[in-house]
């Protein structure tokens, strides 16, 4: 009687949990198949989920034919890395100011800055397109990984005040005792303190600058020098054909890094989210 009791509080957990893992690796498990199949079958009227011509094609055009793939892998690699690298030393410095700063209005700064966060790409493309075009940095990887930081710094320094916040103060106290300048505390003692949240926080920049489409599709205007999103984007479409396979293929490669980091830094992320929330709190 009580494992049947067991059985029925558990059930319908593990069904949600069944139908949400459905949910989840479908479009993941569509994407693989698709980018096996020919381009007869990947655009067929009656899909099929197995790809009943199971080859390789897709791939071997990726690297092997005139798409300039590796440049849009590089440059989506260099570009996310360095404002991944950019935005967390920046947002280190700017939480630590919200976290631990004694100035006047430290609220009303900090809540305007992730205030800026609630605006969509949209409307803060314009600006920065003018502000890079007088720079004469448009169509240039500096502009790219400038724009990449404008917006994901705000919501980046909120994680690292959070976990900063976690840090008691006593631990900066008795560092100031030992002759520790302001500088030195943050240096020696803060940032080895917020490993798991700058891990953290780092991963996030790198997401969303990998998977932003946005920025580099307006202010990159070579090819050669285009990301992995619009660069797929405007090799696999056209006005009236839509190449499926390669690109599900194409999704699959980019895929793998971000697969590769999460899984990485997944036990830092977690204990580094953990931490945030419960600062937050």
């Amino acid at each position: 009687m009580k494992t049947a009791n067991r059985l029925l509080r558990r059930t319908p957990a593990g069904v949600i949990i069944a139908i949400a893992l459905v949910i989840t690796l479908a479009p993941v498990y569509w994407m693989l198949s698709t980018s096996f199949k020919s381009p007869q079958e990947a655009t067929a009227q009656n899909p099929t989920l197995w790809p009943h011509e199971f080859g390789l094609a897709n791939y071997e055009k990726l690297f092997g034919g005139t798409l300039p793939f590796s440049n849009f892998l590089v440059n989506s690699i260099v570009t996310s890395l360095i404002a991944a690298v950019a935005s967390v030393a920046i947002a280190t410095l700017a939480g630590y100011s919200f976290s631990r700063g004694r100035y006047r209005l430290r609220g009303a700064v900090s809540v305007l800055v992730l205030a800026t966060q609630m605006l969509p790409l949209v409307v803060l493309i314009g600006p920065l397109y003018l502000l890079l075009l007088k720079l004469h940095l448009l169509n240039t990887f500096l502009g790219l990984i400038l724009g990449y930081t404008s917006f994901t710094l705000p919501f980046a320094a909120w994680m690292m005040k959070g976990f900063i916040d976690a840090i008691p103060t006593e631990i900066e106290e008795a560092a100031k005792v030992d002759g520790y300048s302001r500088f030195g505390i943050l240096v020696r003692v803060v940032v080895p303190m917020t490993i798991p949240g700058l891990v953290s926080t780092m991963v996030f920049v790198f997401m969303n600058a990998w998977n932003n489409l946005l920025y580099p599709l307006t202010l990159m205007s070579t090819n050669t020098k285009l990301t992995l999103p619009p660069g797929l984007l405007q090799s696999f479409t056209g006005q009236f054909k839509t190449d499926w396979g390669g690109m599900m293929a194409a999704a699959c490669i980019t895929s793998i890094p971000l697969i590769i980091a999460f899984f990485a830094v997944q036990r830092s992320m977690v204990r580094g989210m953990t931490a945030g929330a419960l600062a937050g709190t």
